[in-house]
Parts: structure tokens; sequence; C-alpha cells
């Protein structure tokens, strides 16, 4: 059973039927308890760091996930489920798990022809070797919505970048912990596999 964290944050439901899709059982949940009981935990959600941050307090979800992290439990990221891994957010100036040490930035394009929010399809290219990655080919692309990118301290933590007139981290991780700012639950066959790798993942560091 995979635990999605429910914390008021858009698109848990998406993420769902992406698991229904491969037969993988899974459930939406609002209660620290299964996070810390959890087999997997997924994180997704879109919005903003100020109040999901909020919710996850008023939730008891804030510890729980870092109580599921100590433990060891394989985690999954997905975008503000990414950011909010890291230590602060500029985005309504929060600070946040702390997990990953960093910070969220957002965006500062200086081309008139790129727009804020990053919203589309883009590749991802693989910075160093991980079990959830192993799939991804050059001509793979990922569904992208987001003004804001995670910028772990340290380079150890990135995995994956990605394009948008600057490069950006777009997959990181630590131990048993693996986000990504890119949807996979909405990136096609490729993003089903990442998925599908994150199931049988037993939360080994790469």
């Amino acid at each position: 059973m995979i635990e999605i964290v429910d914390y008021k944050a858009g698109n848990l439901t998406s993420v769902k039927r992406a698991l229904d899709h491969l037969g993988v059982a899974s459930r939406i949940t609002p209660d620290p308890e299964h996070i810390r009981r959890a087999e997997r935990i997924i994180f997704p959600g879109v919005g903003a760091a100020g109040s999901a941050v909020a919710t996850l307090k008023e939730r008891g979800l804030f510890d729980a996930l870092k109580d599921a992290y100590a433990k060891g439990t394989p985690i999954l990221g997905i975008c503000l489920g990414t950011q909010i891994i890291l230590s602060h957010s500029d985005e309504d100036d929060v600070d946040c798990l702390g997990i990953i040490p960093g910070a969220v930035v957002r965006f500062d394009l200086k081309d008139p022809a790129l727009k804020i929010p990053h919203i589309g399809w883009n590749g991802v290219r693989v910075a160093r070797p991980h079990p959830l990655l192993d799939g991804v080919k050059e001509r793979d692309e990922f569904y992208f919505v987001h003004s804001y990118y995670p910028q772990p301290a340290s380079r150890e933590d990135v995995i994956g970048t990605t394009e948008y007139e600057t490069v950006f981290p777009s997959a990181i991780g630590r131990r048993n912990l693996f986000a990504t700012q890119f949807h996979p639950e909405k990136s096609g066959p490729a993003g089903l596999e990442i998925l599908k790798r994150f199931t049988r993942w037993g939360g080994e560091p790469c």
C-alpha cells in the first residue's frame, strides 16, 4: 500500500489514478499515523508553499514525514512536495521540512519569450545514476507546471536537471527520498515508468 499525503494540495487524485492504472494499491490520507507506518509514501502537491506548510503542521504531517524519512521509508516527492522537502522556500518566505538542505527560488528569466510559470513538456538530463531514472532516455520529456524550483545546497543531492533559460534541478534526492519538480503522473509512459520503479524501489541510496 502506498500512502499519498493529503495536505489540501492539488493533484492528489491524478497520482492515485496513475497508480490505479499500474495496478498498485494506494490511498489518499491526512492521517499522520498512516504516514509513520507506511511501506511507501508519495508526497505530491500543487499550490503555495506557505499554506501547504501550515496545513502539514496543523494535521501533524510535518513531523510524520520527517519521522518516516528517518526510519528509511521510500518517499517520492512531486512538484510542491519536492519543494517543501528543502529547508526554506522564497515563496511566502517559509521554513520547510529541511530533509534536504537548500532553498526554493523563483525563476528570474531574461528572455521575454519565456513565461512564468514554466508550463509544458521538457527534457531531463540525468546528472548522476539513480534507480528511478534508469529507464530515462535522452528523447523523453516530462510535464512541468511551476514558478519556483529546488536548489539543494549540495550538488550531491541533484539527480537530474532541466533547462528553461537557466539549468535547474528537476530531480533531487538523498538516501530513501527521491523527488521530481515535474509530474510523472502526467508525463505519459516515461512518467509511469518512474512511478513503476518507485513501487519496486527499497529506498536504497544510489
